[in-house]
């Protein structure tokens, strides 16, 4: 990931647009969402903008992020050297000024099929008025990290971590990151995420995922 980015010119649009213009990119997946048991006396999640609470007007800048997506990517890890990987995506939200995030990875093997679970993370996205993004994230190999960043333009958004902390059994070799996350032309959700090694930022992990949610 370069530490530069194209200046592209920001589009600000109002909810009711930003909607409309998302039901039209999206209209194939528009019929789904994901389970909500109903019987609580607050809002489901929900990662269809058409269903559910309204998107909170705060998070106008992210709302091409909520749906749920699936694909298929790359990874280094440290011990199993260069493997494929399946990911799902979810970002979802309650009507609050924030987004839910969870990601679930599994490895694939050189048939192509699935072979284990590998990481999963969940967390929370907030953006201020200002732009300046906030994310928490947690990672069941006991990792938390908090990202701070801004928008590159309305379909991509690159965060840095401010802090990452490792339990005692956490993997000890993970350095800080530095993550980009962007609608493709395709309109697929590229992700990079890259690891500060021996002082420079290198690729760990990076995926394709289409829409299949939202």
């Amino acid at each position: 990931m370069s530490d530069k980015q194209p200046e592209t010119p920001k589009v600000s649009l109002a909810g009711s647009e930003a909607v409309n213009r998302a039901a039209q990119q999206w209209k194939d997946t528009a019929h789904r969402n994901i389970p909500g048991l109903g019987d609580l006396p607050i809002p489901d999640d929900t990662a269809n903008l058409r269903e559910g609470p309204n998107l909170h007007d705060g998070l106008l800048a992210l709302l091409p992020l909520v749906g749920v997506w699936r694909g298929t990517g790359q990874a280094v890890g440290s011990d199993e050297g260069q493997y494929n990987f399946g990911q799902q995506i979810t970002f979802a939200h309650d009507g609050e000024n924030y987004l839910t995030y969870e990601s679930r990875i599994w490895k694939i093997g050189e048939d192509g099929e699935p072979a284990g679970l590998d990481v999963r993370e969940s967390g929370f996205w907030r953006i201020s008025l200002k732009d300046e993004i906030e994310v928490v994230v947690s990672h069941s190999t006991g990792v938390v990290e908090i990202f701070y960043g801004q928008p590159v333009n309305e379909r991509a958004w690159e965060i840095e971590a401010a802090s990452t902390m490792v339990t005692e059994t956490g993997p000890a070799d993970l350095g800080p990151a530095k993550r980009l996350y962007g609608l493709m032309p395709n309109n697929n959700l590229g992700w990079v995420d890259e690891r500060l090694v021996d002082g420079e930022l290198r690729p760990r992990m990076s995926a394709e995922l289409s829409r299949v949610i939202g």
